[in-house]
């Protein structure tokens, strides 16, 4: 067997228990306290799968661009609180 056919031939399957032994690695150290952030088993997950899926691929950068932009609180009470005279009025629907 040629040596380029070999690694084709090993590479899913390598890539699998490459990716199930770096998930275990993050898992038991995530246990300990020790790693934040994305995982790197998730994120490698997440490239193979956007790499046969054209919508995975854009779920990602709309997950990139949202983590990006501020969040931003609504300003003032809602309507049915007066908090100058200490007042909440419940309306039944």
């Amino acid at each position: 067997m040629d040596p380029v056919e070999t690694v084709i031939a090993w590479g899913i399957p390598g890539g699998t228990l490459l990716l199930v032994t770096v998930g275990t690695v993050e898992l038991i150290r995530k246990k300990r306290g020790k790693r934040t952030g994305t995982p790197l088993a998730a994120t490698y997950a997440d490239e193979v799968t956007a790499m046969f899926y054209g919508t995975k691929r854009l779920e990602l950068e709309h997950r990139d661009s949202m983590s990006m932009m501020r969040e931003e609180d609504a300003q003032g009470a809602p309507p049915a609180l007066d908090l100058e005279r200490g007042v909440i009025r419940l309306r039944p629907e």
